[in-house]
């Protein structure tokens, strides 16, 4: 048992004699390599580590490193990974064999494991966690039924133009160099397409096809599962059938275990998915890709929370691929790899961005009801109902709502507090029209409302959801159809007929020839989101909408509507001159003067108060971190962040990572919880 003592390797094999014995008589060890070293799947931090099992001579062809097994530790049966197979064991005591033989698919290469060991450090995650992110379960059926060796497929034909990288200067030396078999890194500030065949997925495929064309396979991945089609059909036009293959969390286990085995055993040289899809064991990884890594849907949820770019970068470093990170905006976090040379900064010239953007307008709320008495039923600035009304003689409109729901913000009508449920201090809302308003939080019913500050009845909302904007526009476009799109029905593709399209971030759906105009409305509810990246992730959502619109040289126009008018607002102003690239680069230097991610390493100890208070006292700490809190953090827990240099994050990892090891190794129930570079530090 690799750095084990004898008495520890004694306690956890206690009782096991017997047992250990017969299986012994019955199936000798193996002749060749005989120990194995094995990755348990424990689930605990302290035992983050590979122990030493015995092979038997049953298992000798199949326990190959990469394969699943099962191995009793701690008197149970666990899951666990082969890594590598030896002669001789460093454990001086007697080992276990190996319990059983799950499959003898390689499914753990060694790129993945790399890979992920480096996710696991950064991160100060284990690396149990992470396998378990980056291995899907195994599916019998799939494995048996998908053929080991790969099927014949027709030869590519010549490679194509450039295409949609003919609009950047540095396109087709990029695409050149992919085929030469080299490893560039683009981050690409993509225009807004006037077709399918200039669109970002054709972007993508295009990349992947040069790849291809040098011999190597690409990994692409994308937020959600409507990307993943777009990006499907683009790639299927630039390869063919045949050569890629699709990797989602929500595909069923069979098929997300074909997808899988199609990577591994070089039936495809492509896979696209969503962030399942990052550790795809792609044969001869030569790019790996990202669009719009500033979408949360690319970070994972579970621990130990890594974001897919940090995944493919860390895959690009071990296998030497190529890195290309597109989006219409650039993140603070690309942009710090900009400015530290690790990725190079591929943008259209200016001209070109004016010839394929629509005009921008701001519109404060204000209407002017005398010349426009229609707008007070759809409740519109003048010039964002003005822009509807024409532009819906040529195509549909796009409506962007920040806010799902019909009034999910309620306000007093005399003083403009937020009211609240008496019981939790939860928002209230509406559901609908009819009915009286309930808590978000709890769902208690509120029949009589009365403002604790100035004893008002009367309710206002504060904020207006799709579903109630969806009915107002109804209201002041009649005979128009209305169509919406969001949570619980999010569409994917609409007529090009003149129609409104109501949606909220992140769910607009594509209109066949662009849409004629958008809106976008309650600007301020983006903009005063109490979140570090409330600016940037503003501009993020209302450039991906805008970039669904026609150019202005066709007629297409933006309205941003509730912006202030009264003062420059950086994110307001990078859309209005379609400018990202600047208003990062201001971003990102206000982060490097306050020493904020991604220009310094952040690590956010939740738990009681106790708990972090302890946490934090036993951490050894660089001289350069500094500490905020520990301070509430919702109604029962505290939070504290320590914040380092980006120099010292290895050693932040490290000490956070031992910390929890020796938590678990004492069975502590009131453990904190730990997140490196969460997204936003105080949420």
């Amino acid at each position: 048992m690799t750095g084990t003592g004898e008495s520890e390797q004694l306690a956890l094999l206690a009782g096991a004699g017997p047992a250990r014995r017969r299986r012994a008589g019955q199936d000798p060890p193996a002749a060749e390599r005989p120990v194995a070293l094995v990755q348990v799947d424990t689930g605990l931090a302290h035992l983050d580590r590979p122990f030493e099992y015995l092979v038997p001579e049953s298992m000798a062809t199949g326990a190959v490193p990469g394969a699943r097994v099962k191995v009793r530790f701690a008197g149970q049966d666990l899951a666990g990974w082969v890594l590598e197979r030896r002669e001789s064991a460093e454990h001086a005591g007697t080992l276990r064999p190996l319990r059983r033989l799950v499959s003898p698919e390689p499914v753990l290469t060694p790129a993945v494991l790399d890979a992920a060991r480096t996710v696991a450090a950064r991160y100060a995650g284990t690396l149990g966690d992470v396998l378990r992110l980056a291995v899907p379960p195994r599916h019998a059926r799939a494995e048996q039924a998908l053929p080991v060796t790969a099927p014949e497929t027709e030869p590519l034909g010549p490679a194509p133009a450039a295409g949609p990288w003919s609009r950047y200067p540095a396109g087709a030396a990029f695409l050149d160099r992919l085929r030469e078999l080299g490893s560039p890194g683009a981050a690409v500030l993509a225009l807004p397409a006037g077709g399918p065949e200039q669109d970002w997925p054709t972007l993508l495929a295009s990349a992947a096809r040069a790849c291809v064309d040098g011999g190597r396979g690409a990994l692409l991945v994308v937020p959600d599962h409507r990307d993943v089609r777009r990006v499907e059909e683009a790639l299927t036009a630039a390869l063919g059938p045949g050569r890629h293959t699709r990797l989602t969390a929500d595909q069923g286990p069979q098929a997300r275990y074909t997808a899988f085995l199609k990577a591994l055993r070089a039936h495809v040289p492509v896979v696209v998915g969503t962030r399942a899809a990052a550790f795809a064991p792609v044969r001869d990884l030569g790019l790996v890709a990202w669009w719009d890594d500033g979408d949360d849907l690319l970070e994972e949820p579970r621990a130990p929370y890594p974001h897919v770019r940090e995944v493919l970068l860390a895959r690009a470093e071990r296998e030497r691929a190529a890195v290309l990170a597109a989006g219409f905006v650039r993140s603070t976090a690309v942009a710090h790899l900009v400015g530290q040379g690790r990725l190079a900064a591929v943008e259209a010239p200016r001209r070109a961005v004016r010839a394929a953007v629509p005009a921008v307008r701001v519109a404060g709320e204000g209407a002017d009801l005398e010349r426009d008495p229609a707008v007070a039923a759809a409740h519109l600035p003048s010039v964002a109902w003005r822009a509807a009304k024409d532009a819906l003689t040529g195509g549909p409109v796009l409506v962007q709502v920040p806010r799902r729901g019909y009034l999910p913000s309620l306000s007093c009508q005399d003083c403009r507090r937020p009211a609240r449920c008496r019981a939790c201090s939860g928002p209230l809302a509406l559901a609908g029209p009819q009915g009286p308003p309930a808590c978000r939080w709890c769902g208690r019913v509120e029949t009589a409302f009365a403002c604790p500050v100035c004893s008002g009845t009367r309710l206002r909302s504060s904020v207006v959801g799709a579903h109630r904007t969806a009915e107002e526009l109804g209201r002041a476009f009649p005979g128009v159809p209305v169509e919406r799109s969001g949570a619980g029905a999010v569409l994917d593709v609409v007529a090009g007929s003149p129609r409104l399209v109501v949606s909220t971030p992140g769910a607009e759906p594509v209109a066949e020839g662009g849409y004629a105009a958008a809106l976008l409305l309650d600007a301020w509810a983006l903009l005063d989101r109490p979140t570090l990246d409330a600016g940037e992730e503003a501009l993020r959502r209302w450039c991906a909408a805008a970039a669904l619109v026609r150019p202005a040289s066709a007629g297409g126009a933006v309205v941003l509507a509730g912006a202030p008018t009264h003062v420059t607002v950086p994110a307001v102003e990078a859309l209005v001159r379609w400018d990202p690239a600047w208003f990062v680069e201001r971003e990102l230097a206000e982060r490097r003067e306050l020493a904020l991610p991604p220009t310094a390493r952040v690590a956010a100890v939740t738990g009681s108060r106790a708990a972090v208070t302890a946490a934090l006292g036993e951490l050894r700490l660089p001289p350069s971190a500094s500490t905020l809190g520990p301070l509430p953090h919702g109604e029962t827990r505290w939070r504290a962040l320590v914040t380092v240099p980006e120099a010292d994050g290895v050693q932040l990892a490290q000490e956070l990572a031992a910390m929890r090891a020796r938590a678990s190794a004492r069975k502590e129930a009131d453990a904190v919880s730990v997140r490196v570079d969460p997204r936003d530090p105080a949420a």
